[in-house]
């Protein structure tokens, strides 16, 4: 007997759960946008995702499987094959033998489970799953890394005949999208975006050839044996970067565009040799994303409010400050974003340029051409600027005529490397910008850090060890001894690692008047002194502290935090 197709909406009203005219407006609504009726009706607000869930779990008398609290095989969610995965939103939850569990987000698209019986060859038993977390674990179930080796593995064999054929391959216009190189290289960088990796590293080693991506800050790597193939992969990106591909003997850099499973993203490329060929790290940057608002970077709000209000000031320089890759860039953006009106004139001085940004000027600087730093900042307050960001402060130059910037009624957004907000004063005056100087342009430094968040599906509870208490202790007494804290035990979710996702930790050292005086004085021991003591001043430790007290993260991210900074505040 032929499958009745299930009528959601009619089985909605008849219920009760919404109205007939509710019906019609979603209707309306799904024909305009091409949605499926149930995600039409959470949108309109007209019922909420999860009594929807329950009333087609009862209706249809399928159980309702929550994916976070789900065990999953990784061999068992692969019976399926990706393409009907996401096509019908469907997930292979468990092997009972007989049957197979499959969970989907529209169990009542009854012709779309006669296909995945079909594919899968087994009889199916339905389970309703929550869309968003069916997509995100798509994402991490269906990784590319058995398809990059077996494309590996036939580059190999296609290079093995000759050795000209790497760059005969590499140059070739006759079918170059069909080429090995060219179908191994997409799919590292769909792997790449799949799993949010911020870079990807491409290392030659005497017998093998590493790539590593990473992702939350924290290296992933596959090994390959086909060590012959990376030449080929340094080549080709290197044309695709507008690089030298005859220069092997000094390092590269080169940007390109490409869209990458329906995303725009900006890959900066970095060529290096080494012992065995040249290393290639490729950032990603992702376009689509947009830039995030303040509001999104993680402050804590009372110093969200207060480094809003300093941004209000019409001059005055801020700093932002932190090692490479703890997100000062993306706080600036995010400042810019705010700032971005048509009554402010804002020019911007990078390198590189990492996001395009309306109404704004985005000058890219060019070493080889002399177009440093300086010699763009000094244009660039001719052309009668009110807000001016300076990608980094690298030296004296820089620092003299961005801080007499700050001076003559412009607002100055920079980035310095230094470990804390208290240590970027002494840097600025090391670099020979005097104390007078600092001392009337400074307004704020903000420092930060971009700790791992824990898996919100497998956080458990932990007792910290008398090692650990003895350590939270030295830094924030005998309160912080007693914190109980959570972990991230490893699920599919997280690729076993216990974190998923990354959030800021910040300090905010205002430039009040005693230390500016301390300063003044170039008395830094005396300004570091007066810094801790100022009112509402909390170190980037406390901070991290916090989210570990409110189970954001884990003990482990505070101590690798605190090996970074002084515990005191003081820097290193």
């Amino acid at each position: 007997m032929a499958a009745k197709k299930i009528r959601i909406g009619d089985l909605l009203v008849s219920k009760g759960v919404i109205s007939e005219d509710q019906l019609k407006a979603a209707l309306a609504e799904q024909k305009k946008r091409k949605l499926k009726l149930g995600r039409t009706l959470v949108e309109l607000g007209f019922v909420t995702e999860d009594r929807l869930l329950v009333f087609l779990a009862e209706q249809l008398g399928i159980p309702l499987v929550d994916l976070a609290q789900h065990p999953f095989d990784a061999e068992t969610i692969q019976l399926l094959p990706e393409t009907h995965a996401r096509r019908f939103r469907a997930i292979v939850l468990e092997d009972r033998g007989h049957e197979l569990l499959v969970g989907m987000a529209d169990p009542t698209d009854i012709f779309g489970a006669d296909d995945i019986a079909a594919a899968l060859k087994r009889p199916i038993q339905r389970a309703v799953v929550r869309e968003a977390d069916l997509l995100r674990l798509l994402d991490l179930a269906y990784r590319r890394t058995d398809e990059i080796s077996n494309l590996a593995q036939e580059l190999r064999e296609e290079l093995a005949s000759s050795d000209f054929a790497v760059e005969g391959n590499v140059l070739s216009d006759d079918d170059s999208s069909a080429a090995p190189v060219v179908k191994l290289l997409n799919t590292l960088f769909e792997d790449a975006v799949q799993v949010k990796a911020s870079d990807i590293h491409i290392e030659p080693d005497e017998s093998v050839l590493r790539i590593r991506q990473r992702v939350d800050g924290v290296l992933q790597e596959q090994v390959m044996k086909e060590k012959r193939i990376a030449p080929a992969l340094v080549q080709r990106l290197k044309l695709m970067a507008h690089l030298d591909i005859s220069e092997k003997r000094i390092p590269q850099d080169g940007r390109f565009h490409m869209r990458v499973k329906g995303r725009d993203v900006d890959v900066r490329v970095s060529t290096m040799p080494v012992a065995y060929g040249e290393s290639v790290v490729m950032r990603l940057l992702d376009q689509s994303a947009g830039v995030l608002s303040l509001d999104e970077v993680g402050m804590p709000p009372a110093l969200l409010q207060c480094f809003r209000r300093l941004l209000r000031h019409p001059h005055g320089m801020i700093v932002v400050t932190g090692p490479t890759g703890s997100g000062k860039t993306t706080t600036l953006y995010g400042a810019l974003a705010e700032l971005n009106q048509p009554d402010r004139k804002i020019i911007t001085v990078e390198d590189p340029v990492e996001y395009r940004l309306a109404r704004i000027n985005q000058v890219q600087v060019q070493p080889k051409i002399d177009l440093t730093f300086a010699r763009v900042l000094r244009a660039a307050l001719r052309q009668d600027p009110d807000v001016v960001m300076v990608g980094e402060i690298r030296d004296q130059e820089t620092a003299q005529i961005g801080l007499r910037a700050a001076m003559t009624g412009h607002l100055v957004l920079s980035t310095l490397h230094t470990n804390d907000a208290i240590t970027s004063v002494v840097r600025l005056m090391d670099m020979g910008a005097q104390g007078y100087l600092v001392a009337s342009s400074l307004r704020a430094v903000l420092a930060q850090r971009l700790v791992r968040r824990i898996c919100e599906h497998c956080a458990t509870d932990h007792v910290p060890t008398p090692a650990e208490r003895n350590a939270l202790l030295a830094i924030a007494g005998e309160a912080a001894a007693n914190t109980t804290t959570k972990r991230g035990a490893g699920c599919t979710y997280c690729n076993e690692t216990g974190y998923r996702g990354r959030i800021g930790i910040y300090e905010l050292l205002e430039m009040g008047p005693a230390a500016a005086d301390a300063v003044r004085r170039e008395d830094t021991a005396g300004y570091a002194r007066v810094a801790r003591e100022q009112k509402g001043w909390k170190p980037l430790s406390h901070c991290v502290l916090d989210y570990a007290r409110q189970g954001v993260t884990s003990l482990e991210e505070v101590f690798r935090i605190v090996g970074d900074v002084d515990v005191t505040g003081t820097g290193d």
